[in-house]
């Protein structure tokens, strides 16, 4: 389902584990309203909740988003058609996915009546829908469309395009949905695949600060949040750098909450609040380097990892929730709840297979939360897609209902057997009653405003907003005389509409004794145009660090003289603690760094340095903030390990005043990880031209022989002459991406001597640095490997290793062929020539190496059962563990669980959450089904005419570094590549079938299985 990961976390495990047989099948599940209605026997609720089953197939089939109208219809966007374009089964629905509306006509708690909205192919898989009266919205890359019942029928009449040109199209990292603010604009997201967002017309987008809507990281990058009118107009990009953020929510203050997915396995899963023009930190913020690149101030755990917390301009996450695949997420405004989900974020996980609420708290400038399970099942097919508040203010939960969930892949691939659920959550014994709107009168018009259903709330706005000044008695009700801030902030966001009295209400918010309704004061102010600075004035000591929050983002690219000091005070009431403060002060100062900068070094004087001193400058972009670094780091008090915090602000300086400060590090005693430190960021040209420089390099290669910073020193400052100690570190590194360097550089030197002296020797030594020669994939290796092959009088171990590298390379595996035809191949490394040349990537040299050299048969000759049968099978978890370490499974060399393993396909750590059995076995059978998104192969070829091959882990605007299936690094200069194209296969060979029995096969699948967080599940 559009679910957000993956269907295919093991889409890299290997390419097939058991004998070819019967064609894989999704295992026969239960189907029905009957079998929908026995479901709930499997859930937990929250206490004091119950849930009921609403609507289930064959009404609705594969819902991958809802929403709720006023009279409490569920309206549906569906994915039968889900990936359609890209897989085996393709077109199911040949007419078009549905959007269809469930309605309750009797009264009775079930739906019993289904209209179509709307039909056709370009809505397939559709991730959004906001109903909007008699409009809905619908989110289906590569547009976004308009459509309207004029004539009342629950049928579309008109389909309008709001926005197009946008990429992600049949992909879960599409445009997602959008939502109705409190200041009656549109607020909606997309993920890391959409790429750009064009008008109706496909002219690119360019919002309210003048910059065109893309990811080229000018400036923004990844996914992003936005904000427009009802019409489409007046884009605005209100937070950038996501993965794959799958909705967002809007709560009445106008605050922003939404979650993240992470790259699979890393336990990196994220809820957002969503501070306005932040950089939330998926890739670099400069480079758009991805964050398995190493970097200063590295995170100590993955999960922060993940999002570059540790940099200087990424805003912190509200909360880690570890794997899963998040999705839908709404704001509960209502009152029928407990107290404990009142006012809170309610969210679906399909990857967890769980309904959550995360109750916030103010900390400092921003929140802290906690994770509250509403719904949760042991039915493994359970996968919400999409939680909606009703206008009764129950809570309505969309499943998708299937055994794998997102990653471009589903087990339900029959029509007539497809399911889709609707549940309802209430307090037990609940009634829906719906309420009847009075949208005639203003006072009408103020109660349906204060309803929990976004559709209600949308019609009462606007009837509201139509009335003007006749609505002004009724709002000033609602505003003067509710408890419930939240109701006051909805009757003020249309009050300070009020033409003539925008300030004098805007006034009486920022005046407001809760803060939230200052913040709101503050939002209105800046979107109305109106002068802030009167109101920061106002507000520049206010008691909530919320509030001062709201002011500095305020005070962002305001050309106000007075601007800077009122940052600057801002500035010196930062606690040294508060990392929502210093980003909100980051934002504020943002084109305008210099100008706050220096009010704020004004201001304090000679006193800067101090926690909070170091703070700021730390994040500051300014020229003079360079040289206060460098001071930083001199300081004989700075601790060893927050000095790589502050190189890391370094990489965000890009003046020349960032050479200067770093000279200066160079004059001073310094230690040898400020030596290190300070070389990675000077050049060529440095050494070359500044003495303190050059003394700086020599003495650092001395102190740094046989480890990776001295590969780096020689690749970055093109030092010659140092072949042997290159070679000292690619012998003992020779599968990292240090040695390999280290290879390649002493190849590209073109002095080979000392390479041949090693390879004379009879040392293990020599096996290693074979080993190194053929990672670097380098076809310069090919002449110096070959001759190793037939020399009989060398040890098999270097022999066998040669046949191994040498396989590496397409010139290299040419050669092995060509010795295996002139039955000059050596029989005691033919083994290893069988089985490396019958795994190369190269059809036509896989095509006749299958010719020459056969793969023996294995061990599991029998037909492979159906899944079926499979899952009938009793599995032994422990022996499956077995089966997954062991060299010839190839599981380890690709994945990792927990802390064994490698980081090249997804994490497998909680694959069992994730994945039914059956799904973990079609995972396996057929890896290139479902190859999770970010783990795509690619073939490089290059100018030179040599190839690449492996995963994009990172892309930055001049390289590439690709990792391949061995998992060694490799980069590759963008200005050397000729053409570069995505595989439809994964990244593993697709013969390594015979290396398990039926039953070694039934017990991986049982290991896999167990490797969960929540607790076991069944179906």
């Amino acid at each position: 389902m559009p679910g957000i990961s993956t269907a295919g976390a093991l889409a890299l495990l290997f390419a097939s584990v058991a004998a070819h047989g019967a064609p894989v099948h999704a295992a026969d599940h239960e189907y029905g309203p009957e079998a929908a209605a026995r479901s709930l026997k499997y859930f937990t609720v929250a206490k004091g909740l119950e849930v009921t089953l609403f609507a289930s197939e064959p009404m609705v089939r594969n819902p991958t988003d809802m929403d709720i109208d006023e009279r409490g219809r569920v309206w549906v966007t569906e994915g039968v058609n889900y990936r359609s374009s890209f897989q085996s089964w393709g077109i199911l629905q040949p007419a078009g996915d549905r959007i269809v509306i469930l309605e309750d006509t009797h009264g009775d708690g079930m739906a019993d009546k289904e209209t179509t909205f709307y039909q056709g192919p370009e809505i397939n898989a559709a991730l959004g829908i906001c109903v909007l009266g008699n409009k809905a919205i619908v989110s289906s890359s590569p547009k976004v469309y308009l459509f309207t019942d004029t004539n009342g029928d629950g049928v579309a009449d008109t389909k309008e395009v709001l926005f197009s040109g946008i990429e992600g199209v049949d992909h879960d990292h599409g445009v997602h949905a959008f939502t109705f603010g409190p200041d009656g604009k549109l607020y909606f997201n997309f993920g890391n695949a959409s790429r750009h967002l064009k008008d109706k017309d496909g002219k690119p987008v360019v919002d309210l600060e003048g910059n065109q809507v893309n990811d080229s990281g000018k400036p923004y990058r990844m996914g992003m949040v936005f904000r427009c009118d009802l019409d489409g107009s007046h884009v605005e990009v209100l937070a950038y750098n996501f993965r794959n953020n799958y909705e967002v929510a809007v709560d009445s203050f106008g605050t922003l909450w939404q979650s993240d997915n992470d790259d699979d396995g890393n336990r990196s899963v994220r809820i957002n609040y969503v501070m306005e023009h932040g950089n939330f930190g998926y890739s670099d913020e400069f480079t758009g380097a991805g964050w398995q690149e190493k970097r200063s101030n590295l995170e100590e755990d993955i999960p922060h990892r993940h999002w570059h917390q540790n940099d200087p301009g990424v805003v912190p996450n509200l909360l880690l929730t570890g794997a899963g695949a998040p999705t839908g997420i709404a704001v509960y405004e209502g009152d029928l709840l407990p107290a404990i989900f009142r006012n809170q974020m309610i969210h679906a996980d399909a990857g967890e297979r769980v309904v959550r609420s995360y109750p916030v708290r103010p900390q400092g400038a921003g929140y802290t939360a906690d994770i509250v399970d509403i719904l949760t099942t042991t039915n493994s097919w359970f996968r919400p897609s999409d939680v909606c508040v009703g206008p009764d203010g129950a809570l309505y939960v969309a499943d998708w209902n299937d055994a794998v969930v997102g990653g471009h892949d589903m087990m339900d691939r029959e029509l007539a057997k497809m399911t889709g659920r609707i549940y309802r959550v209430a307090p037990p014994g609940f009634k829906s009653v719906i309420p009847k709107l009075d949208l005639k009168t203003a006072q009408g018009c103020a109660q349906a405003l204060q309803s929990p259903n976004l559709d209600t709330r949308y019609l009462a706005w606007t009837s509201l907003a139509a009335m003007g000044a006749e609505a002004e008695p009724a709002l000033l009700g609602l505003w003067n005389n509710n408890a419930n801030p939240r109701m006051r902030a909805r009757a003020f966001y249309l009050l300070a509409r009020l033409p003539g009295k925008q300030a004098d209400y805007v006034h009486k918010a920022l005046h407001d004794g809760d803060s939230d309704i200052r913040i709101a004061g503050l939002r209105a102010a800046r979107e109305a145009g109106l002068d802030v600075i009167p109101m920061v004035s106002l507000l520049v000591h206010d008691p909530s660090a919320q509030v001062r929050r709201e002011c500095a983002i305020a005070l962002r690219h305001n050309p106000s003289s007075d601007a800077p000091m009122l940052w600057a005070s801002l500035a010196q009431q930062h606690d040294g603690q508060d990392r929502w403060y210093l980003e909100a002060l980051g934002i504020g100062a943002d084109r305008q760094e210099d100008k706050y900068f220096a009010a704020w070094l004004s201001a304090v004087g000679d006193h800067w340095d101090t926690p909070a001193g170091r703070d700021i400058i730390w994040r500051s972009r300014a020229t003079q903030s360079a040289a206060l670094l460098a001071a930083i780091i001199k300081d004989g008090s700075t601790p060893e390990k927050e000095r790589a915090r502050y190189f890391r602000a370094f990489d965000f300086i890009k003046g020349p005043e960032k050479k200067v400060a770093l000279l200066t590090l160079l004059t001073a005693p310094p230690s040898t990880g400020v030596v290190t430190e300070t070389l990675s960021r000077l050049d060529r040209g440095d050494f070359n031209t500044n003495s303190s420089v050059k003394t700086a390099v020599l003495a650092a290669l001395a102190l740094m022989r046989g480890t990776p910073e001295f590969v780096n020193l020689v690749r970055d400052f093109h030092l010659q002459a140092q072949n042997a100690a290159l070679l000292e570190v690619a012998v003992k590194h020779p599968a990292e991406e240090s040695g390999v360097e280290a290879m390649r550089l002493v190849l590209a030197s073109g002095d080979l001597s000392q390479i041949h002296e090693l390879l004379e020797s009879t040392n293990s030594a020599a096996v290693r640095a074979v080993e190194a020669v053929g990672n670097t994939r380098e076809s310069d290796g090919t002449p110096l490997l070959l001759p190793l092959v037939t020399a009989a009088d060398r040890d098999t171990a270097i022999r066998r290793q040669a046949v191994s590298s040498l396989a590496q390379t397409k010139e290299g595996a040419a050669d092995l062929l060509q010795l295996a035809r002139d039955g000059k191949l050596p029989n005691d490394v033919k083994f290893t020539a069988t089985t490396v040349l019958n795994q190369v990537r190269w059809k036509t040299l896989k095509g006749e190496a299958a010719q020459l050299l056969p793969l023996p048969r294995g061990r599991n000759t029998e037909p492979l059962p159906p899944v079926t049968e499979l899952l009938k099978r009793t599995a032994d978890v422990a022996h499956g563990a077995t089966v997954f370490a062991r060299p010839e499974s190839a599981c380890m060399t690709c994945h990792r669980v927990n802390d064994k393993g490698v980081d090249l396909g997804p994490a497998l750590s909680e694959i069992g959450d994730k994945l039914a059995k059956d799904a973990i076995y079609e995972a396996i059978l057929d890896p290139s089904a479902s190859i999770a998104f970010g783990y795509d192969a690619w073939e490089i070829t290059l100018k030179s005419g040599d190839e690449a091959g492996g995963i994009i882990v990172s892309e930055t605007a001049d390289e590439l570094l690709i990792k391949d299936a061995k998992a060694i690094a490799t980069r590759i200069k963008k200005q050397d590549i000729a053409s570069r194209r995505k595989l439809k296969t994964s990244l593993m060979p697709a013969d390594l079938q015979k290396t398990m029995s039926t039953q070694d096969l039934v017990d991986l699948v049982g290991y896999l299985s167990s490797l969960r967080k929540s607790p076991s599940a069944s179906r």
